[in-house]
């Protein structure tokens, strides 16, 4: 799996851009706030239309202008894929493989996969629960299509609640259709929780063991699921999910009318990481927690492999700064095989990885060295 070609309009600082990339590594550098990043982020936006920086679609378009556009040429599953993506202000974005258009972002799952490291997940095990949400839902959403749509819908329902529950005591008759709503989440959610689990054990068997190489066999790795307390075995289908989560809503409902906030549901999850049976969140270094934030990357880079029958593409956005010699060099062993995007203030030879392509971004324009 590769990307072969990018061109960008009007994408974040991006004017124009063609640019055609190596098959193996390519090193993308320059001076800070030059555009390296948003580079990283068009080709993870091609992956799963999400951007792991913005919340909003419209914070991707150049401002003083109305649209953008992202399009790569991938080849993947021994085929070629022109993928595209269009963003507007005011309206919603367009998505196109081959020509033609997509009715969901999970239709997408599959065709172009993409594991991402930055220097914000570096700090993802001490971060609050939130960040490993985002984590979880990255990955799945890539090989999910289901699970995709799952998360778009729970997240409209959870919004619809959550005005319902906000405003209920001056709109007393909103409260007719809570009810609905609730099922309507408790069955989504089912479905989240499903894939969350079944995902989690996939990186509990990898993990571990990349977590052992790194540490130099000191230290021992277990991730644990925290999701709603009713639900006693999550890796269970959605529909034995379901009552459970019933239950835990029904158990819940006048804490929620009183609070005015939905307390209920996968909104909540998290996912506990441990070192030798201590929470690594609340008791590991900071050297511990790094490690064990990137031994979860590429584990996720190895379930990504295992899946598709190919490397994803690996896109480490100033990463490697950010790590001590034997940690870059861990990194850097671990990732032979597929291609790569790494991107650093200047151009240099990384030590154990194959000749690739060098690039040198300048507000904006990206230039092939030759």
């Amino acid at each position: 799996m590769r990307l072969d070609r990018l061109e960008l309009d009007f994408f974040r600082n991006y004017v124009h851009l063609e640019a055609g990339f190596h098959p193996r590594v390519n090193l993308i550098y320059g001076d800070n706030a030059q555009g390296k990043t948003n580079l990283l982020e068009a080709i993870a936006y091609l992956s799963s239309a999400r951007s792991h920086r913005a919340r909003y679609d419209r914070e991707l378009i150049m401002m003083g202008v109305d649209s953008a556009f992202v399009k790569g040429r991938v080849h993947s599953r021994e085929r070629e894929f022109d993928l595209e993506t269009r963003l507007y202000r005011g309206k919603a974005r367009q998505l196109y493989s081959n020509g033609v258009r997509l009715k969901t972002a999970g239709e997408l799952a599959g065709v172009l996969t993409t594991v991402l490291f930055c220097p914000e997940d570096l700090t993802l095990i001490r971060d609050g629960a939130a960040a490993r949400r985002r984590f979880l839902d990255s990955a799945i959403c890539q090989l999910r299509p289901r699970y995709a749509a799952a998360l778009a819908e729970y997240h409209r329902l959870y919004e619809h609640k959550t005005r319902i529950l906000r405003d209920w005591p001056e709109h007393p008759s909103l409260l007719e259709t809570l009810d609905d709503f609730s099922l309507r989440m408790a069955q989504t959610g089912a479905t989240l929780i499903y894939y969350r689990a079944h995902f989690i054990r996939r990186l509990n068997e990898r993990a571990p063991a990349i977590h052992t190489d790194f540490s130099g066999g000191g230290e021992r790795l277990a991730l644990r699921y925290e999701t709603v307390s009713t639900v006693d075995d999550p890796l269970q289908k959605p529909n034995v999910l379901l009552p459970r989560l019933l239950e835990h809503q029904q158990r819940h409902r006048q804490a929620e009318l009183d609070a005015r906030q939905c307390l209920s549901g996968p909104h909540k999850d998290d996912v506990e990481v441990e070192l030798d049976g201590l929470s690594a969140r609340t008791y590991g270094s900071q050297g511990q927690t790094r490690t064990a934030a990137l031994s979860l990357k590429l584990a996720q880079r190895e379930i990504f492999r295992e899946e598709t029958g190919e490397w994803p593409v690996l896109l480490l956005d100033d990463v490697l700064s950010e790590l001590d010699p034997r940690r870059q060099a861990f990194v850097l062993n671990r990732i032979r095989g597929g291609q790569v995007f790494i991107t650093c203030c200047e151009e240099k030879k990384l030590e154990g990885l194959e000749e690739g392509g060098s690039f040198r971004v300048r507000q904006g324009a990206v230039v092939r060295n030759s």
